[in-house]
């Protein structure tokens, strides 16, 4: 069958769109978009459950790396080529200067399974956001144990309002007093072109660092995050490992 060639990326004004970055280099898994998932690439499948949900008028692959450009141009994938970035949402925010929108849905190049209706809660949520509430992140409750000791599933804890306190790889709360929910962070943000220029701007503080968290750059410099609980029983893929545990679930699931 013969290649499709992506048209470029629409500059007219959208409502909100899903950025996906993706990059070549991941410490854990280099050429990870890449990697087949089925017949089809990582980033492929991210990219279908962007266009399954109800609420976008558009989605875009970012990346620095021409070989998934030209992948993305075989595939008919909207595709932006950037610059270096320390991080996705660094990567988003560029975009965002670029491609005019109301608002930009971050989606993880590693979330194969990521809900769309999740990605409908996250614009939805955009759109009532707090004063002084800069960007809304999608979170699940926890209920394996493995998970929770895992390094790569990044947990969050939460105030009374749904504002994130702090992120971290280790599991948090401590349980020394009472038996605690652990929340896990999914790979979906959502801002506005105003909060991501702020992003670019603002500084890698020392726990954003250490952890390696890009939401931390918020709270590090004392600005709101919303955490925003839905229902997504997927898996992120941040190893080779990962992957073959995604293969499995994609077989198990209903032909769509």
């Amino acid at each position: 069958m013969a290649a499709t060639t992506a048209a470029p990326p629409s500059t007219a004004p959208r409502r909100h769109i899903a950025v996906i970055p993706c990059r070549w280099g991941a410490s854990r898994f280099p050429g990870k978009p890449l990697a087949q998932l089925g017949d089809k690439p990582l980033l492929w499948h991210v990219h279908q459950r962007c266009l399954e949900a109800k609420r976008l008028d558009g989605v875009v692959v970012a990346t620095d790396d021409e070989r998934i450009e030209a992948a993305c141009q075989e595939l008919g994938i909207e595709c932006v080529r950037t610059g270096e970035h320390l991080t996705g949402t660094d990567r988003v925010a560029e975009c965002a200067e670029r491609l005019p929108a109301g608002a930009y849905i971050n989606v993880q190049g590693d979330e194969p399974f990521i809900s769309p209706v999740a990605i409908d809660a996250v614009s939805e949520a955009l759109e009532h956001l707090v004063p002084g509430t800069l960007a809304v992140n999608a979170y699940t409750e926890l209920d394996d144990v493995g998970a929770v000791l895992d390094h790569n599933v990044v947990k969050v804890v939460v105030d009374a309002e749904s504002n994130a306190l702090l992120f971290s790889r280790q599991p948090i709360p401590y349980p020394r007093g009472d038996r605690p929910k652990y929340l896990r962070q999914l790979g979906l943000y959502g801002f506005t072109g105003t909060a991501l220029s702020l992003f670019r701007h603002l500084p890698q503080g020392p726990l954003e660092r250490t952890e390696g968290v890009e939401m931390l750059r918020f709270v590090e410099h004392g600005h709101g995050v919303r955490m925003l609980r839905v229902i997504d029983d997927g898996l992120a893929v941040d190893t080779p490992e990962d992957l073959a545990r995604a293969s499995m679930l994609l077989h198990s699931q209903p032909v769509r």
